[in-house]
């Protein structure tokens, strides 16, 4: 599927349809049946994207699918005030959790992303790139990505917890209340989603930037396994001019 197309549904079926439902159809619905309804698109889209669409499970994709389980078992929750606002923090928190818990276990997982995104085919790929990872300055970036992404995901869990304080006072089931939530949602989405995303791709990049600068430099656009071949073969001839190379 095409990028933009992806990123356009993903606004839809996460954002636009879910606002319509609370804001729109609430008196016809019902109003906790709307907010019920509106809750589960989303969970129903990234589902329907991995098993149907993606088709393709590897660590980001399971990340993904948890996060969207939890908010679906969590959409049955009907709870006000601050219950709300803790509730629809805690995908937030998830990320804080997994991601601090990877450091705490020395596997930061931005290694884990940048992992899937080069997507090793081979047992030499996979263990060529984890050599790569366990050099100084790549396992220093990686580490330090991680915590900036843990940070980060802290703020926001505590700036959507409190902005939901502050909007959605209404009595759950309620049409106030769906209104409410629709408008917190929409500030998120744009006041503390975007910044988070856009944090996540510097990260990304930096760890990136740490990884090819370890790599043999050309002046054509290499693909990036050419390059870790080139790397690799120099290595042995490096071990082979000061006689370190395995024995025959």
């Amino acid at each position: 599927m095409n990028r933009n197309l992806k990123l356009g549904l993903d606004f839809l079926f996460g954002l636009i349809i879910p606002i319509i439902i609370l804001s729109r159809f609430s008196d016809s619905l019902g109003n906790i049946t709307a907010y019920v309804v509106s809750a589960l698109i989303p969970v129903a889209w990234v589902a329907i994207d991995l098993l149907f669409i993606t088709k393709r499970f590897n660590f980001i994709t399971t990340f993904l699918g948890l996060n969207a389980v939890v908010r679906g078992i969590l959409a049955f929750w009907f709870v006000d005030g601050v219950a709300y606002a803790f509730k629809d923090s805690v995908a937030s928190l998830l990320w804080v959790v997994i991601f601090g818990a990877s450091l705490v276990f020395g596997r930061p997982l931005i290694g884990a992303f940048i992992n899937q995104a080069f997507d090793p085919r081979s047992e030499k790929q996979e263990r060529s790139l984890k050599d790569l990872f366990d050099e100084i300055p790549i396992r220093r970036a990686l580490w330090m990505g991680t915590l900036a992404i843990t940070v980060v995901s802290l703020i926001t869990t505590v700036a959507n917890f409190f902005l939901n304080l502050w909007v959605v006072t209404a009595t759950f089931g309620t049409e106030a209340f769906n209104l409410q939530v629709a408008q917190a949602n929409a500030i998120a989405r744009f006041a503390i989603a975007i910044p988070e995303a856009l944090a996540l791709v510097v990260v990304m990049g930096l760890a990136l930037k740490a990884i090819y600068d370890r790599l043999p430099k050309t002046e054509e656009d290499t693909d990036f396994w050419d390059l870790m071949e080139m790397r690799e073969a120099g290595k042995t001839d490096g071990n082979a001019e000061t006689g370190k190379g395995e024995p025959t």
